[in-house]
């Protein structure tokens, strides 16, 4: 999953980043609102963290302008602008949740997960796809109930895959969801995590359609 923080304050920009990314989301952080626009408008994203008082604007107009041109991407706005009308403007405007500051990261995390959730129409906090069963929450993983070790990488390919079965993901696409800008893209490194993965999902089969992308198929 990739994450764009839009957060002007450096030391909360790079607590976030660490714990994130430590988390398993691939991060991109930007410092204000023309940073913002210009990720926004450059890359695909699976949920935003927005602050409001930024130094060049104000982050409700980004959030006008990114549901002016119907991008459905989920906004969580985390500012220390806690009336009452501005959590209702950023609502009003777009924003699916709210969280003032100061705020525990463990909470931050769970309403990430939840407007993932929400975003991909699941009820339940698991992905579940043939005998698999992926909790983001805990990061665990099984397969017919037996428990499977998978690393960071392996964990976000896998999710990657589960929340679109069916669909061909590019080796491209799957790289956004797990690199964010500071971090180096290994030579190859999709397919390794995908090698590793096969080695331990066994029958639950990741095939490999030449030259577009990988597809998890569904077990006859």
């Amino acid at each position: 999953m990739r994450l764009l923080l839009i957060e002007d304050d450096p030391m909360i920009a790079e607590e976030l980043c660490v714990a994130l990314r430590q988390s398993g989301y691939a991060v991109d952080a930007v410092c204000d609102a023309r940073g913002g626009e210009a990720s926004l408008t450059g890359h695909a994203y699976d949920l935003v963290l927005l602050d409001l008082g930024l130094p060049d604007g104000s982050g409700l107009d980004i959030l006008k302008k990114l549901r002016a041109r119907r991008d459905q991407v989920p906004v969580l706005v985390i500012t220390a602008q806690d009336t009452l009308k501005d959590v209702v403007t950023g609502l009003d405007l777009g924003a699916d949740d709210y969280m003032i500051k100061p705020f525990a990261l463990e909470e931050l995390e769970a309403r990430i997960r939840v407007l993932l959730r929400r975003r991909e129409g699941r009820a339940s906090p698991l992905v579940v796809w043939n005998d698999m069963e992926l909790d983001p929450a805990t990061h665990s993983f099984s397969v017919g109930g037996a428990p499977i070790v998978l690393s960071a990488r392996e964990f976000a390919v896998l999710y990657a895959l589960m929340e679109k079965p069916g669909a061909v993901l590019s080796r491209q696409a799957l790289e956004e969801k797990i690199y964010g800008w500071n971090e180096e893209v290994e030579s190859n490194a999709v397919e390794y995590h995908i090698s590793q993965l096969r080695k331990k999902i066994g029958g639950n089969g990741i095939r490999n359609i030449r030259g577009v992308g990988y597809v998890l198929e569904k077990k006859a």
